[in-house]
């Protein structure tokens, strides 16, 4: 139990959110449903898939359907600040990006499921986002602004695509960075330049990279500021922790002073770990998308997500505690995970004992993290 005598920081992070295409047709407003990928040209068919699987979905959904569970979940909690990796463009544009096999897109209306659910910062530096070229770009960020939800990881210029998002609760600053990483499928030419829109861009995780990084943060920070460093790395599929992430958040810790690591981009959680009493998320998994009823990747069970909800002392910046819901995706709404994919969650966190990290299952159903 933490300290009763600390201040803490209460926080909600979640991997990607996919409310783009199947998703996108069944809320209230849709873009066309045209798509440009090998076997599927419609989005439609992402809904009746879903529906497939596991009954006919009544739409148009409410924004609320989406949720489901998890507003309960958020109203017992009581996060501080909501975290997510936002996964699709919001945009009317029609200019898919040339020769990208998935083009993910929202109808800017449909940012109000953004807004009911609370969420407060979204991460933009993923291989999604600008899927409708840089026209879907500017309405994505425009639309944002407007709906008021904060976000970083891409912007007009690299200076203000590398810029955090800044929010103070009490007398504590949290600074939010947000990096995409070539090696998740973020094409190069995404990059945020000088001149230029775009992501806030990782090639690689080298000494150049760290340098950088490094610096961009030791710009914006004070003195007793919490820093969270969100980043989109790494393939899809897999539980494999690649060295090169390892060691570029030890570093983060070690030499940038990050306080947590937000990672994300497999579409399933991956083991994690707690470094000098500081939180790496290797893969947070996805958790809304439209893959039910989708085959291919059974093995990793897509359809099972986390939210995560780590406490933080605000003094020292690190991890008091972490408690992770166990939820699952069902007729494009969440749900409360099942006690069996409880179990199954629990050790696919364990499975990586190198990282010296164990998750127990207590009474409540939830996941609690021990180190």
């Amino acid at each position: 139990m933490p300290d009763t005598n600390v201040e803490t920081l209460k926080l909600f992070l979640a991997g990607d959110v996919m409310i783009g295409r199947g998703i996108d047709q069944a809320l209230p407003e849709s873009v066309p449903p045209t798509l440009f990928e090998s076997y599927v040209k419609d989005a439609r068919d992402y809904l009746r898939l879903a529906e497939r699987k596991s009954g006919n979905i009544d739409t148009p959904v409410d924004y609320k359907y989406v949720w489901g569970d998890a507003i309960q979940v958020f109203r017992h909690h009581k996060p501080d600040l909501k975290l997510i990796n936002l996964e699709t463009s919001i945009t009317t544009s029609s200019e898919a990006w040339p020769g990208k096999g998935i083009h993910y897109r929202m109808h800017p209306a449909n940012v109000e499921l953004i807004k009911v659910g609370g969420i407060d910062h979204v991460s933009l530096a993923n291989n999604h986002l600008l899927d409708w070229g840089r026209k879907g770009l500017e309405e994505s960020l425009e639309t944002l602004r407007k709906a008021g939800i904060q976000f970083s990881g891409a912007g007009a210029d690299q200076t203000v695509a590398q810029a955090p998002s800044i929010f103070k609760i009490n007398n504590t600053r949290i600074l939010i960075f947000s990096y995409g990483a070539g090696d998740s499928g973020i094409p190069a030419s995404w990059s945020a330049e000088k001149a230029k829109s775009g992501v806030s861009y990782l090639s690689s995780f080298g000494k150049s990279q760290q340098k950088q990084v490094k610096q961009n943060i030791q710009a914006y920070s004070e003195s007793g500021d919490i820093i969270i460093f969100s980043v989109h790395w790494g393939g899809n599929w897999g539980y494999m922790i690649p060295e090169e992430h390892r060691n570029f958040a030890q570093f983060l810790i070690d030499q940038a002073k990050v306080d947590l690591v937000f990672g994300h981009s497999s579409h399933h959680p991956k083991p994690l770990e707690v470094y000098k009493n500081k939180l790496i998320l290797y893969g947070a998994g996805d958790l809304i998308n439209d893959y039910e009823g989708i085959s291919g990747h059974e093995q990793y069970k897509p359809w099972l997500s986390i939210m995560y909800f780590p406490e933080i002392d605000v003094e020292t910046g690190e991890l008091i505690s972490l408690k992770m819901v166990p939820m699952q995706i069902r007729k494009f709404s969440l749900e409360r995970a099942s006690t069996e994919e409880t179990v199954w969650l629990k050790k696919v966190l364990s499975r990586d004992g190198k990282l010296g990290s164990r998750v127990q299952i207590r009474e409540d159903a939830v996941l609690y993290l021990e180190w």
